[in-house]
């Protein structure tokens, strides 16, 4: 999945003709604010997903480096509570002396430490036969298995980026590359996977992983790479 996320960082990049530490800076006064992996414009604004649900992320996000207000992003814990009242003022003294009784003092509760996330990642790759968009037998159980793995997880984001062999047209291999990368989607769903998790790509024939010279590495080309980002709670 390293070319996987080689592309997210230059399709970043390329997004972000200022640099974004500069564009903080400048409006901080110089002071240098904390690191942010979500993906903006040269104007700052973080990027969103069509219904302005979640926010775009880059190789690096982490909860702790989220946007403010994006979603993903580290909460602080709850204030603890404030303390009991003071105990009433003891009653005065009757006529005869005696020493007054000491008030109960109640104990003061502490607030449980906050839980830890830390981020886990998932992939694999499902293959096809040749002109295909159908998932062969062995690539559903791939992603059955990628699934199971996935509870337990606070799921992020499922991408699934697909490609072809050289055979063919590139306007044709393309529209067949995002057709596979489709197909891998309808079936995490039907799994149970949120429909708005799953983000696809075509890639065509533009990043093989074989020599498309020959039948074996033709088929290697003819794939969906599959990448799952979640949390999990560590206490």
């Amino acid at each position: 999945m390293k070319k996987l996320n080689k592309v997210a960082m230059l399709f970043a990049s390329a997004a972000l003709a200022v640099p974004v530490v500069s564009f903080a800076a400048a409006h901080t006064g110089g002071a240098m604010p904390k690191s942010i992996d979500n993906w903006r414009a040269t104007d700052g604004t973080v990027w969103k997903n069509g219904t302005n649900e979640y926010c775009w992320r880059d190789g690096f996000w982490t909860p702790a480096t989220a946007a403010p207000g994006c979603d993903g992003e580290l909460k602080p814990p709850p204030p603890p509570p404030p303390p009991p009242p003071p105990p009433p003022p003891p009653p005065p003294p009757p006529a005869a002396p005696a020493a007054p009784a000491p008030a109960a003092v109640a104990p003061v509760p502490v607030a449980p430490a906050a839980p830890v996330s830390e981020k886990v990642t998932f992939a694999a790759d499902a293959f096809f036969d040749f002109n295909k968009s159908v998932l062969k037998p062995e690539a559903q159980a791939k992603l059955a298995d990628l699934v199971d793995k996935t509870k337990g997880v606070n799921l992020e984001v499922i991408i699934g980026v697909g490609h072809t062999d050289s055979v063919g047209g590139d306007a044709y291999n393309q529209k067949l590359s995002i057709a596979r990368a489709e197909a891998v989607k309808a079936f995490l769903v039907s799994k149970g996977v949120e429909k708005n998790r799953v983000y696809t790509e075509g890639k065509g024939e533009k990043s093989p992983v074989a020599d498309n010279k020959t039948a074996e590495g033709r088929s290697k080309n003819r794939r969906v790479e599959v990448e799952v980002v979640g949390t999990r709670t560590r206490r």
